[in-house]
C-alpha cells in the first residue's frame, strides 16, 4: 500500500536530510567505535524507519516496494552499518510475519518491530548450509505440545541484539522422515537460546553478526510461523525476493555517494597544472561508474513496479542482486583508483567502502546463486512454452 504521493516525498526529504547532516557526519566514529550511537538509534526510531515495510495496521508506513526502493537509494548513500540497524526489521526479519504469520502472531509482534521496539533477526545459514538452503541441520523435534531445538546458526545479522529470530529447523514427520523445513518464531530469552562471540568482518564496522547457538531449546507449537509445519523454505524464498530488491537499492545509493565524492574530488584535485577530471582517463572511470549505477537505478524501479503490480519477480530480483551488487564493486574500485594514494588513507573514507561494498555480491544469495537461479528460470519458462 503506498503512500500519498506529498506525503511519500516529505518522508523522502525528511530521510535525505537526516543521511546528510547526521548520518554521514558520524560515519568515521562509527567505523572506529565500531557501533552505532544510541542516539541515532533512537533518532531513527522516531523518524518510523524501523516500520517502513510494516503495513500500517500495524503501527508501521507500509511502503509499496517502489517506495522502499527510493527510500534505499537515500540510506545507501552513507555507511551501511546505519542501513544494517533497521534493514532486519523492515526486510528478512519481518517479512515473514507479513506474509505467512497467523493473525496472533502478527499482532504480537510486527507493532513493536515497527517502532524498533524489538529487533528482529533471520536466522538460516549454518556451518554447513549457505548457498544451499535446502540441507540445514538445525532439528526441530515434536516434544508435546512444543518442539526442542538444537543446531547453530552462523553469520547472522543483528543477532548480538536481536529481540526476535525467525529460525529454520528441520522437522520430521512421518509423511517425511527425511524432514521439512519449518520457520519458527524464537524470542532471545528462551531457555537453550545462546550467542557466540561477535564475529570480526572484513568491513561494515558497526553492523553486527554472531553465531545463534540452540541447545535443547524448547519453544511451544505456537512458535511455528504460520502455524504450518513444511512451510519454512517456501517462505524463506518469498522474503528473499523483497531482500534482493531491498539490498540492490542499497547497491545504487551507494554508488551514487562514492561517485559523487570521486567526481569533487577529480575536480579539485589538480595534476600537471589541471583538475584531474580533465583528463579523459578519469572521465572514462566516472562515465562508466555514472551509466553502470544508472542502469541498476532502472532495473531495481522497474522490478520494484512489477512487484507491486503482484507480478513474479524472482529472475528480475535475482537480475537486480547480481548486477547492482557486481556495479557497487566495480565502482567503489574506480573511486579508489580516482584518489589515488588518497583513496588508499583511511581519512577519505573511500577504502572502508571498497571494504563495505564487498559484502553486497555475497549476503541474500551470492552472485554465482543469482546466476544460477535466473538460468534455471529460463530454461524453465522456455520449457513450458514449448
Amino acid at each position: 500500500m503506498a503512500l500519498e504521493p506529498d506525503v511519500f516525498e516529505q518522508l523522502l526529504h525528511t530521510v535525505r536530510r537526516f543521511v546528510h547532516e547526521r548520518l554521514m557526519p558520524a560515519e568515521a566514529d562509527t567505523a572506529r567505535q565500531d557501533r552505532v550511537a544510541d542516539d541515532i538509534k533512537q533518532e531513527m526510531r522516531e523518524l518510523g524507519l524501523f516500520g517502513l515495510s510494516i503495513p500500517e495496521e500495524f503501527g508501521g508506513l507500509g511502503l509499496s516496494m517502489e517506495e522502499e526502493a527510493r527510500l534505499a537509494f537515500e540510506l545507501g548513500r552513507t555507511s551501511p552499518a546505519f542501513r544494517s540497524v533497521l534493514g532486519t526489521n523492515n526486510g528478512i526479519g519481518s517479512q515473514g510475519l507479513v506474509m505467512d504469520g497467523t493473525a496472533q502472531q502478527k499482532a504480537n509482534y510486527l507493532p513493536r518491530l515497527a517502532t524498533g521496539e524489538i529487533i528482529a533477526s533471520f536466522a538460516l545459514t549454518e556451518p554447513e548450509a549457505g548457498s544451499d538452503a535446502g540441507s540445514i541441520r538445525t532439528s526441530a523435534r515434536r516434544d508435546g505440545d512444543g518442539y526442542i531445538l538444537n543446531g547453530t546458526k552462523r553469520f547472522i545479522t543483528n543477532a548480538p541484539y536481536a529481540g526476535l529470530f525467525t529460525v529454520f529447523a528441520r522437522t520430521e514427520s512421518a509423511d517425511k522422515p527425511g524432514g521439512a523445513i519449518t520457520a519458527f518464531l524464537v524470542e532471545a530469552d528462551t531457555p537453550g537460546l545462546s550467542l557466540g562471540k561477535v564475529d570480526k568482518k572484513m568491513g561494515q564496522s558497526g553492523s553486527h553478526t554472531c553465531d545463534v547457538i540452540f541447545e535443547d531449546c524448547r519453544v511451544p507449537a505456537s512458535a511455528v510461523l504460520g502455524s504450518k509445519e513444511g512451510q519454512g523454505f517456501k517462505t524463506a524464498m518469498k522474503v528473499l525476493d523483497r531482500g534482493r530488491l531491498h539490498i540492490s537499492a542499497v547497491c545504487v545509493g551507494v554508488a551514487d555517494r562514492l561517485i559523487a565524492d570521486s567526481l569533487a574530488y577529480a575536480m579539485q584535485r589538480r595534476q600537471f597544472r589541471q583538475p584531474i577530471a580533465e583528463f579523459q582517463l578519469i572521465q572514462a572511470m566516472l562515465a562508466d561508474s555514472r551509466a553502470e549505477a544508472y542502469a541498476a537505478k532502472c532495473m531495481v524501479l522497474e522490478t520494484s513496479r512489477a512487484k507491486d503490480r503482484s507480478e513474479n519477480v524472482a529472475t528480475d530480483a535475482a537480475c537486480c542482486k547480481m548486477f547492482a551488487s557486481e556495479m557497487v564493486g566495480r565502482v567503489a574500485d574506480r573511486a579508489v583508483q580516482i584518489h589515488g594514494g588518497a583513496g588508499y588513507m583511511e581519512e577519505y573514507g573511500i577504502e572502508r567502502f571498497y571494504r563495505d561494498v564487498r559484502l553486497f555480491r555475497i549476503y541474500e544469495g551470492t552472485t554465482q546463486i543469482q546466476q544460477i537461479l535466473i538460468a534455471r528460470n529460463m530454461i524453465k519458462d522456455a520449457a513450458a512454452a514449448v
